[in-house]
């Protein structure tokens, strides 16, 4: 095949025209069914995103290193650890959905992280078992990377599939949606706990509270995702690696701007859930202020996600992809400017509010743009690479970039300088990449 036979997604010209039909799903997905796959989602994202909120004190906990942003640093290094297995996760999961079906490996991701969550919430400090507790600490944000990067490729993949006529964006928007209900959940605990628990309290053991509350809630979500539908059966007679070399070989393009485009939503996403320590370690606001911007940002991903579901139907997905990445690209800077010139509630919570509502509206869109432009053999081990490697590779060590760069340099404009590259990056790559709204997604 010469390269005149390939579109821009790089998928053969004949191929793209056989999938532009645009017909009904072979499978019909309930309201129900919708809500059993973004329950499980959401609290996977949760128990995965709730450590971010209290490094501050999961740090102190673990890693006993001197200085003033010395165990900050050990405990958002150790956050980025857990992206660093969602490549791992993306090939082993992601082909297990493509060759049994979403279904059971949606399953499998929800008892993964459980082990992951048990793990954190258990284990003693580090002045009780020394060495052993960063040591264990480190083997659970690997599970829990493990799971997540199996996640979202099955999940995105079953919505995908299902969706009506002409509703796609939307309902592959609720994959982002869920992610933004965690992090409220996560904030609305965060702030509960702030104002109930002393700093001396909270340090000891008031940040492991929310890790038990998820664990009761494992449960339902095994219960109610065995009533999901399934959407693809697979096929047996292939293995793990002969779906993932065919990524490789025959998706490349998809896959490296996929890569890119995921790179922007995973700094933004991170920058933003990086507010509360930013606000209590740099702008030294109260602990309770800082986890209300946790809160805010959970809320406007949750609507603005959907908001950017209902765009990519109706106009498109290049525009609304990319429209939202300029506006942020642009506005950062000046934001960061004014949030550090005057601190306080307003500012956070403004600042908070249009990172979130932008990033959301983008990374929903990114997110339903790569499958559409994958076959469904290879869908969910395609895009499942696609989230592990953009959002560890960029988003994993995001954190600790920027913890890093305003320790090394005292200036707290290092976050809005590296959304602004990212975003102008992903820019560029959407550009490359066709529109795939009206693309057939059964083949």
């Amino acid at each position: 095949m010469n390269a005149s036979t390939l579109n821009p997604a790089g998928l053969p010209q004949a191929a793209t025209a056989a999938r532009s039909a645009h017909p009904a799903p072979k499978t019909a997905i309930s309201r129900k069914a919708v809500a059993a796959a973004v329950a499980g989602n959401a609290l996977e994202f949760y128990d995965f995103v709730i450590y971010a909120y209290f490094a501050v004190y999961i740090g102190r906990t673990f890693f006993p290193v001197s200085g003033e942003f010395g165990s900050l640093l050990v405990a958002v290094a150790t956050f980025g650890v857990g992206f660093f297995t969602r490549p791992l996760g993306g090939v082993l999961i992601g082909a297990f959905a493509d060759r049994a079906g979403r279904k059971p490996a949606m399953i499998l991701t929800v008892a993964l992280i459980t082990v992951g969550t048990l793990g954190l919430a258990a284990t003693p400090s580090y002045a009780s078992i020394g060495i052993a507790a960063p040591v264990i600490v480190v083997f659970c944000r690997l599970l829990q990377g493990l799971a997540l990067g199996g996640e979202v490729g099955p999940a995105t993949a079953l919505l995908l599939e299902a969706a009506p006529p002409g509703r796609r964006g939307f309902y592959s928007s609720w994959q982002i949606a869920s992610q933004g209900l965690a992090v409220a959940v996560g904030g609305t605990f965060g702030v509960a706990l702030s104002l109930v628990l002393t700093q001396e309290q909270l340090s000891s053991w008031g940040w492991r509270v929310p890790f038990l509350f998820s664990l009761v809630l494992i449960p339902i979500a095994l219960y109610i995702r065995r009533s999901l539908p399934e959407t693809h059966e697979g096929s047996g007679d292939r293995t793990g690696a002969q779906i993932v070399g065919s990524v490789f070989s025959k998706h490349r393009r998809v896959l490296v701007l996929g890569v890119l485009l995921t790179a922007a939503t995973a700094v933004a996403s991170q920058v933003g859930n990086y507010m509360v320590t930013y606000a209590v370690q740099v702008l030294k606001l109260p602990p309770a202020l800082a986890q209300g911007s946790v809160l805010m940002g959970g809320v406007m991903t949750f609507a603005f996600a959907l908001v950017g579901g209902l765009l990519c139907d109706r106009y498109g997905r290049k525009v609304t992809n990319q429209l939202p990445r300029i506006v942020l690209m642009l506005s950062i800077v000046p934001l960061f400017m004014w949030l550090s010139g005057a601190p306080g509630a307003t500012t956070l919570l403004v600042v908070s509010a249009i990172l979130a509502a932008l990033t959301a509206m983008f990374g929903a869109a990114g997110l339903v743009t790569v499958p559409e432009l994958l076959p469904i053999a290879v869908r969910s081990t395609g895009l499942s690479l696609v989230y592990a490697i953009g959002t560890s590779v960029f988003g994993g060590t995001t954190q600790f970039v920027v913890t890093w760069l305003i320790a090394v340099t005292r200036n707290p404009m290092a976050p809005a300088y590296y959304v602004v590259a990212m975003c102008a990056i992903s820019v560029v790559a959407m550009w490359m990449l066709p529109e795939s709204r009206d693309v057939d997604v059964t083949k």
